[in-house]
């Protein structure tokens, strides 16, 4: 393997080399692990490390599953494996271990994968930037100034610079398509129930949420939702069946010609930056040359009315996460044990009304019947995956000022006020103006993939966004396949890091 550019293969292509021998699974795990320690210090994309188990595995490999030997790093949320830490990115949590695997952590050990290691998160995996401070920014592989995005931001970077073809992800208002954009990755989050989220949880963030993974290739993110997917005893929702195979769609391209409708106006009536707009409007020209019907269209709902009913999923869950602290830290959180944005979020999440919180379900449940007849007269939705590039690492910090504030209401009981003076508008439009686009898919339960196709003139990424009908990313993975193989798609070998070699050994 010494002599093998490890980090140039997606995970299909290394496990093939596993089958026909040419290559051990001990050989692909040292690898990696080398390609970790040259770049995890610049990069800090990796918080927990399992090296002895991961080389425990490789040995034991037999190298007869269809990604076996294959190296995969874990996300710090939800991914559980017996014994490890699972924080959250918060430092309450640092004690915590968990008691068993989740389901998706079963189902991927079942594909053959070896798990290297636990990826960085903001704390809950709340922010669209990947900068916790219990454990320090992740940076981004493109230019380490600017941030990967979040909250899937660690497992991206380790995709992006090629320490792993691919890492678990998870997405509850574009934790997947986010990062994605930013790191010139293919990201797809599947329908609602698609992939399993137990047992811990019989829903994530009461259905927004869906697990699965960030990946270089189409081919590696098609192949792994073929092998996860599927009924789950527990779990509070069951998608459109789909029995055909998601690999074999990303091979066969579309053939048909599609009804596209697209739109780069923020649906919240923020600011969109002309090199989101130039990725989405140079894409629509594209496939329009292909013959594919492509037309600027609004989807029939309400923006601001979807931006409050996710933020009101935000308060609540957030609420709950800090609740749910008591057992771990043995008394009621304070504050202080998280940070103070968060502290925040789950004030405003105690005082939101339970009346506040079944209106917002209602919104998605008109969100999602308004989407599926968009879909009866169209195949897919176009838009920017963000409405800015990646933003500078602490550029998004909360002032000192704002702490302050923050520790004020707090300590004096004042967040009815605050929440009654228009703060929380004020809330909603600052915390979603630079991702605006993406909450839609998650609150209707559809598929949406982020796909590379455009590089700004700092040469960062960003990304486009297709959305599909319920039930439907056989053709997201179709388009997807279609569009990598052309000149548009951005090619990851560009990006510093992944160009860097490993060292002689």
């Amino acid at each position: 393997m010494s002599n093998l550019p490890y980090w140039q293969y997606d995970g299909i292509g290394l496990a093939e080399l596993v089958q026909k021998k040419e290559i051990t699974p001990e050989e692909i795990v040292s690898a990696a692990i080398a390609r970790l320690e040259q770049l995890n210090p610049e990069m800090n994309a990796v918080i927990h490390k399992m090296y002895e188990k991961a080389r425990a595995a490789a040995k034991e490999e037999a190298g007869e599953k269809p990604f076996s030997g294959v190296p995969v790093l874990l996300k710090d949320i939800s991914q559980e494996i017996k014994g490890e830490p699972t924080t959250s990115g918060s430092k309450a949590l640092q004690g915590y271990r968990a008691k068993t695997d989740s389901e998706y952590v079963n189902r991927l050990k079942a594909t053959g994968v070896i798990f290297l290691g636990i990826t960085n998160v903001p704390e809950f995996a709340l922010m669209g930037i990947t900068e916790p401070q219990f454990y320090g920014p992740t940076r981004n592989p493109w230019n380490t100034d600017y941030t990967p995005g979040g909250s899937s931001g660690g497992a991206a970077a380790a995709v992006a610079s090629g320490i792993v073809p691919i890492a678990g992800a998870n997405d509850g208002g574009g934790s997947i398509r986010i990062p994605a954009a930013y790191c010139g990755l293919f990201g797809l989050k599947p329908s609602r129930g698609r992939t399993p989220v137990g047992p811990r949880f019989g829903r994530l963030w009461q259905g927004a949420s869906v697990e699965h993974v960030l990946t270089r290739s189409v081919r590696d993110s098609a192949y792994m939702l073929d092998l996860i997917k599927g009924y789950e005893a527990g779990a509070a929702f069951t998608p459109p069946p789909f029995d055909d195979n998601y690999l074999e769609c990303a091979a066969q391209g579309i053939e048909d010609k599609l009804k596209i409708a697209f739109s780069t106006k923020s649906p919240i009536g923020t600011e969109v930056h002309p090199e989101c707009v130039e990725a989405v409007s140079k894409a629509a020209r594209y496939l329009s040359s292909l013959g594919h019907l492509v037309e600027e269209k609004e989807p029939p709902v309400d923006g601001d009315k979807i931006g409050q009913s996710y933020m009101t999923l935000y308060f609540g869950e957030v609420a709950a996460e800090i609740a749910s602290l008591e057992p771990v830290l043995g008394r009621k959180a304070r504050l202080g044990d998280v940070e103070m944005a968060t502290w925040m979020l789950g004030l405003l999440g105690r005082v939101t009304s339970s009346e506040e919180w079944v209106l917002s379900i209602r919104d998605w449940d008109s969100a999602a019947f308004s989407m599926e007849a968009f879909f009866r007269d169209y195949d897919l939705y176009m838009t920017p995956t963000t409405a800015d590039p990646p933003s500078k690492i602490g550029q998004l910090d909360m002032t000192a000022g704002e702490e302050k504030l923050m520790k004020w209401v707090s300590r004096l009981n004042l967040i009815n006020i605050l929440k009654k003076s228009g703060f929380v508008d004020d809330l909603i439009k600052r915390s979603l103006k630079r991702t605006p686009f993406t909450q839609l898919a998650n609150l209707t339960g559809q598929p949406a993939m982020s796909v590379p196709l455009h590089l700004t003139s700092q040469g960062l990424p960003v990304g486009v966004q297709f959305i599909a009908a319920k039930g439907r990313e056989d053709l997201l993975y179709r388009l997807a396949g279609q569009l990598e193989h052309t000149e548009h798609w951005i090619k990851i070998e560009e990006n510093p890091l992944f160009q860097y070699p490993l060292p002689d050994r």
